[in-house]
């Protein structure tokens, strides 16, 4: 039928340049705390590609959920504005011959959302955090970005090397500045390569060097050179963690995990993750009967005022599913309460709009809008 092939095909074309859209702006907005970080040498610059990636697989689900209420508006509303409804109500489509391609090219979504709600994205978050672990974890060298300055982790030395070989093994033109018993040390080598003793102490061993010393705000040093000189590379002492609910990361748990709970002092995190979890695809399909009726525009007006009550109604739900997940998890309220009243009250309002919407009514009866 040309008529669902039509609005197929522009739902199709309206999510795909939205979520583009929408993950660009999450991508910006992320790349600025994670270029932050990698500036302060707390992750290196080869992680920030990867670490982006677990982000942007975490907030996919709501990206999602964002993409199919606002395709459907801004379709619906530009063919009331263009006067494309007029024609297809005029040749005996109703309101309610929406619902059916809508839902029909939404399902697909939903069930990804899901995908990603209950099992890609808590994934992605366990990854993420073994990542941020792992690289916590690395020695000094492994963290140094050739051309630029590094400070070790206890702060009284200064790395710079020129570069690295193919393996990371050996480095060129490397400056180490160190400071121990008041005295300002200088070492410039032009080759160095990393070792480890019999004992596992990881060492880097610099060749054909000079050493400067002396007191600092003086002019008085001492110069040393050398064809071998070891420098101890500091490593952090490892932790024992086990990532996810025994790290405290609920939303690093898997579902199944999240269901079969048994401990009583994680329960109601566990549940109020759970209740989110579900909640992201159920809101999606709830919305879709909202985004039905309030795409309904005058067309002598503009798409605009639709759009940013879109946007209202979509931060308004979700904010009551996080805020009911708040209270969940710290035993304010019980599941039910917080799972079952907030998406009944937005499935009887989209269900209520939509039937006043088909009968050609005005959303809300003229009592509740009459200016006196």
């Amino acid at each position: 039928m040309l008529f669902k092939k039509s609005l197929t095909r522009e739902l199709f074309y309206t999510s795909l340049s939205t979520i583009l859209i929408l993950s660009g702006i999450v991508i910006a907005q992320r790349a600025v705390i994670i270029f932050r970080f990698a500036a302060k040498g707390s992750i290196p610059n080869d992680a920030i590609d990867t670490v982006l990636v677990f982000n942007l697989l975490k907030h996919m689900p709501l990206l999602l959920s964002l993409t199919v209420f606002i395709t459907i508006l801004m379709t619906l509303s530009r063919w009331y504005k263009d006067s494309e409804m007029i024609i297809w109500f005029s040749s005996g489509l109703g309101l309610y011959s929406l619902v059916r391609p809508v839902v029909t090219f939404c399902i697909p979504i939903i069930i990804l959302i899901a995908s990603l709600s209950l099992f890609i994205s808590p994934w992605a978050v366990q990854k993420a955090e073994e990542y941020k672990s792992g690289l916590k974890n690395r020695d000094e060298i492994a963290t140094i970005t050739p051309g630029t300055f590094k400070e070790s982790k206890s702060s009284n030395k200064l790395f710079y090397v020129e570069g690295f070989n193919s393996i990371g093994n050996s480095v060129k033109n490397i400056f180490i500045q160190s400071e121990q018993n008041g005295k300002l040390g200088v070492i410039v080598s032009t080759e160095g390569k990393r070792i480890i003793d019999s004992k596992g102490n990881d060492y880097i061993v610099l060749k054909n060097g000079k050493r400067y010393e002396g007191m600092k705000n003086t002019k008085e040093f001492s110069r040393t050179t050398f064809d071998e000189y070891g420098i101890l590379i500091e490593k952090d002492v490892p932790k024992m963690i086990n990532v996810g609910a025994s790290a405290g990361i609920i939303e690093a748990t898997p579902t199944l995990a999240l269901i079969l709970n048994q401990q009583k002092n994680n329960k109601k995190q566990y549940l109020a993750e759970l209740m989110w979890r579900i909640s992201l695809p159920l809101s999606t399909l709830l919305l879709i009967f909202l985004a039905i009726p309030l795409s309904f525009i005058n067309p002598r007006t503009g798409r605009s005022f639709n759009i940013m009550i879109a946007v209202f109604i979509f931060v308004i739900y979700n904010n009551f599913l996080g805020i009911f997940q708040s209270l969940i998890s710290v035993g304010k309220i019980p599941l039910w309460l917080g799972f079952f009243p907030i998406h009944i009250i937005f499935a009887l309002t989209g269900i209520y709009l939509l039937y006043r919407r088909s009968l050609n009514l005005p959303l809300f009866p003229a009592r509740f809008i009459k200016i006196k």
